[in-house]
């Protein structure tokens, strides 16, 4: 079998381990490294590597929280050549561990769930470089998808329209039906208020989607300076700082 790399997903939860356990390595005969071989082999990213017994093994596991573990800043050993994927996760963890902790708990339930298992790849899930979010692939494919069910959307549309609410985007104000008469008329998307790592995954509210234009969306989902999911006011502010420096 050839040597698979570690995803961010893999990397998310392996690390998660590590800083639970102190920072500290874990061995292979530990049986929190035996669960988390079991969890890492039924990722829906490397399915035809599942089947070899190699693959994500208690010993692959164990030699991974040892990178991990020697790559923490105050570790006053040697470090193990764990590469710049295994390096970034240390780092993320200690700038934004309390989110990433939480990443990693709702991975965890969408795999215990089976509801990971369900959902096709989305377009958007990796940036143009092949980067995912910083709480992984799978989440961001979870969050995509939830925001393109065409019935949520629909029931949004219909929620606004009862209320006498503009169905304009919540950053931009930009109205389709305005800008492009009958053909825009209804059209709007729809955008998470808070990451699935944060709402948790519950059943979607509507309350929890915000109205955003397609180009609006869009930023909100880019990847950019370690940022790679933002609230309709966050990248409002983005936006009124742009406008100041123009």
């Amino acid at each position: 079998m050839p040597r698979l790399s570690w995803t961010r997903d893999e990397l998310l939860l392996a690390c998660a381990l590590v800083v639970e356990n102190g920072w500290r390595e874990l061995r292979q005969s530990d049986p929190r490294v035996h669960e988390l071989s079991e969890v890492l082999r039924s990722l829906p990213l490397h399915v035809d590597a599942a089947t070899d017994p190699r693959f994500r093994s208690s010993n692959s596991v164990s030699r991974k929280t040892t990178d991990i573990a020697t790559a923490h800043p105050d570790y006053a050993g040697e470090a193990t050549k764990g590469g710049q994927p295994t390096r970034q996760i240390v780092s993320d963890f200690l700038e934004h561990g309390e989110d990433l902790l939480a990443a990693a708990t709702a991975l965890r339930r969408g795999i215990a769930s089976g509801a990971l298992h369900l959902i096709p790849e989305q377009p958007d899930e990796a940036d143009d470089s092949g980067n995912s979010a910083r709480e992984g692939r799978l989440l961001a494919r979870w969050a995509l998808h939830r925001e393109r069910d065409r019935g949520l959307r629909d029931r949004k549309i219909r929620q606004a329209l009862r209320r006498n609410q503009p169905l304009s985007c919540e950053v931009c104000t930009f109205d389709f039906g305005r800008a492009y008469g009958q053909l825009g008329t209804g059209y709007i998307e729809v955008h998470h208020r808070l990451p699935l790592h944060v709402s948790g995954p519950r059943e979607t509210r509507l309350e929890d989607l915000a109205f955003l234009c397609a180009n609006c969306h869009r930023m909100c989902h880019r990847s950019h300076q370690g940022e790679t999911w933002r609230t309709p006011e966050a990248l409002r502010a983005e936006l009124l700082g742009s406008d100041r420096h123009t």
